[in-house]
């Protein structure tokens, strides 16, 4: 991996998100990004969840590009993968108790593809990052007392780890970050590469 000089801090970034998670998550290793939510259609990501996430980041990048004319564009897609299907953001309460039932006792697979764009240059890099997680078993009751927090509802799988399903994971396999929704090693490093290309 590439070593990450202080350039990287001092140039602006730009989130093209409106994931308070992603916002944090930079904020925690010190870039304080513009933020510049990007609004598309997502692509589905029950049949090619992998290349849903990629497309689904380099579409959000390209929607707030025009509006950038300096320093790092950054945005990017989670996905939580179980038997080879993506399990998006849960509709309503039915979807959210259903997806985390699937989960329990069971390993699944958490992607966030990104999609980082240097303006200088014009060089742009699109890749992802998985990690594995295993949920220990849930009780019914303690999947409602979660569904009432409402927390399930804008998130991949229907689950925060950074929140009150912290105590459903019983292990991480990987970037614990990148199931939040940033792994932020690979973003540093690959928006190093391309200040350096």
């Amino acid at each position: 991996m590439n070593q990450v000089s202080d350039t990287i801090y001092d140039i602006p970034w730009t989130l093209a998100s409106a994931s308070p998670r992603r916002l944090a998550l930079l904020r925690q290793i010190g870039i304080e990004p513009e933020v510049n939510p990007a609004n598309i259609d997502e692509q589905p990501e029950d049949h090619h969840p992998v290349e849903a996430a990629c497309t689904n980041a380099t579409q959000k990048l390209e929607t707030i590009l025009p509006d950038v004319k300096e320093g790092i564009v950054l945005a990017a897609d989670t996905v939580v993968i179980l038997d080879g299907t993506g399990l998006g953001k849960p509709s309503d309460h039915l979807v959210a108790r259903e997806t985390l039932r699937r989960l329990a006792n069971r390993t699944h697979t958490v992607v966030t593809a990104f999609a980082i764009h240097y303006c200088l240059s014009g060089k742009r890099i699109v890749t992802g990052e998985s990690t594995l997680v295993r949920m220990r078993a849930l009780a019914d009751e303690e999947i409602e007392r979660y569904l009432a927090t409402g927390e399930p509802y804008d998130k991949a799988g229907a689950y925060g780890i950074q929140g009150q399903a912290a105590s459903f994971v019983d292990r991480v396999e990987g970037c614990y970050f990148n199931v939040v929704g940033l792994p932020l090693a690979r973003v540093l490093t690959t928006a190093a590469e391309l200040l350096h290309t």
